[in-house]
This record gives C-alpha cells, sequence and structure tokens, in this order.
C-alpha cells in the first residue's frame, strides 16, 4: 500500500489527506453505506491518535463519501474470534469475552474522538445510523446536510445501544428525548436534530464540504491548547462536582497561561490587532 500524509497505510476505505492544518477522515464505502467493521475502526482510531500528538494538526474533520455519513457496524464483515488461542474445552463466547471485544473497538473509537485533544467535526452526509451516529454525537460540532438523518436503530434489531450512545444522548437532548429515540429507534432529520441540539448548523448538500472547510479553518487558527483544554473540561463537566470543577479549571487556567498563544492572545488585544495564533 501507498503511504498516505498521516505516515499510515493508504486505505482507499478510510481515506485521509491533510489541508493545512486540518486532518481529513473521509469514510469511502458508499457500496454499504459507509458502514464501518473492524479493520476501518481501527484505521480511524489511528488517524486521531496521529493528529492527537501532531503539532501541525489543529483540527480534524470526519466525513464520508456518498449518499451516507454512516449506517453502522457492517454486519458483513466476518467479527475476529472474540478468544484467540482459547483452550481446548473453551465454550465460543465465555464470561467477558464479548465485553472485552466492546471496550476494544466500538467504545474505543468513540473514547477517540473524545479524547482528542484537536476540535473534531463530524460532517454528516446523510443517514448516521447506530455507532455512526454517536460518531457524530460525539464531535466536538456537527454540520449536516439537509439530507442527512440520525437514527439510533438498535432497538430495531433488538439490542442495547453500544458506543457510548446510552452517555452521550442524554447530555446532548435530555433524559425523555433520549429515551424516545433509543426505545423507537425512529429517524431524527437533520432539521428536528437541529432543533434537539444534536446538530449545530443544517446546510444544502452542496454546501457540506464548503461550510465545513470554513468552520475547521477556524478551528486550526484558534489557540490549540486552550480549545483542547477547554474541551476536556467541557466533557467532564456533567460528572464533576462543583468544587472539583473549579480545580481542574484551574489548573487548566495555569498549563495555559504559559503556552505563547496566551501571551499572542493578551498583546494582541493590548496592541489592538488581530490574534495570529501558533497552536502551542
Amino acid at each position: 500500500m501507498a503511504e498516505d500524509e498521516a505516515g499510515g497505510p493508504d486505505d482507499d476505505e478510510i481515506r485521509h489527506h491533510m489541508a493545512g492544518s486540518v486532518s481529513w477522515i473521509t469514510i469511502n464505502r458508499p457500496a454499504v453505506g459507509n458502514a464501518i467493521g473492524p479493520r476501518h475502526r481501527a484505521r480511524v482510531i489511528e488517524l486521531l491518535t496521529q493528529a492527537n500528538a501532531a503539532p501541525a494538526v489543529r483540527a480534524v474533520v470526519i466525513t464520508a463519501g456518498g449518499d451516507a455519513f454512516c449506517t453502522g457496524a457492517d454486519l458483513r464483515t466476518p467479527l475476529p474470534p472474540l478468544v484467540r488461542d482459547a483452550p481446548e474445552g473453551m465454550p465460543d463466547r465465555p464470561a467477558g469475552a464479548t465485553m472485552r471485544s466492546l471496550r476494544g473497538g466500538a467504545q474505543r473509537l468513540i473514547d477517540a474522538v473524545l479524547n482528542c485533544e484537536k476540535p473534531v467535526l463530524a460532517a454528516v452526509n446523510g443517514t448516521a445510523a447506530g455507532i455512526g451516529a454517536h460518531l457524530a454525537f460525539a464531535s466536538d460540532l456537527v454540520i449536516a446536510a439537509e439530507e442527512a438523518r440520525f437514527i439510533e436503530v438498535f432497538v430495531r434489531r433488538g439490542i442495547l445501544p453500544d458506543s457510548g450512545g446510552l452517555w452521550l444522548l442524554p447530555r446532548l437532548v435530555g433524559l425523555q428525548r433520549a429515551k424516545e429515540m433509543v426505545f423507537f429507534g425512529d429517524a431524527v432529520s437533520a432539521r428536528e436534530a437541529e432543533r434537539l441540539g444534536l446538530v449545530n448548523r443544517v446546510v444544502p448538500a452542496d454546501e457540506l464540504a464548503s461550510t465545513a472547510q470554513a468552520w475547521a479553518q477556524r478551528l486550526a487558527a484558534g489557540p490549540t491548547t486552550a480549545i483542547g483544554l477547554a474541551k476536556s473540561l467541557l466533557n467532564r463537566s456533567f460528572e464533576s462536582p462543583w468544587e472539583t470543577a473549579l480545580r481542574d479549571e484551574a489548573a487548566a487556567v495555569e498549563i495555559n497561561k504559559g503556552t505563547r498563544d496566551a501571551a499572542e492572545g493578551i498583546a494582541s488585544f493590548r496592541e489592538r490587532r488581530a490574534a495570529n495564533f501558533t497552536g502551542w
């Protein structure tokens, strides 16, 4: 395989390119509604990990090719065995195997988005269902095409929502709306998702890429460390007691105070000019 711009193997089903300081990750499996299997999850996690560690990356965009964003897990792809090198006589599904598989797979993907120190923008071009919906909900900002739909599809298959959905949804739409989405599994239109707070903006399909690019460039031109610290505090805000939140805030301010961007921001204010942030 060729090398992509992140230094990893170029995978046509998970495409990657850099546009300035923005890392673009594109799910490119339109024939199967951009459903993702273990290999695709692993590649997205790898790209997010690389973005997190690279000073040159200051924002990430996740989008997809074709008419869907991600219709969920690819059930057509054979799953790897739950247990490798199993001793003779061990059952196919020993206690804890499913939990370990979930922790190392779907949950790890959502965790990689939430804990990426760079802002992550989802540009949702079509249906986002199951883990695809959760991939969007975990992102820091969401722009959706008018044709996009969001579906908590799990109940239709008789299974429990996974990949962090039961944690994400109540924080975004409240408990009662989350239960409605999970219990019925109805499709939520882009406009309704915007009204509920699942989506930041809805735009015509032909404006999705340009709008995502404009937002990503604004994020990439911002004070990267300050944005990353703010993201971390916001993501923990529902769980942190008041005193803990204040202590964490003070520690984050202390860390950010030593950055070049903080000094530049104060200098630009005093000198009445636009700030020129470098990301460190």
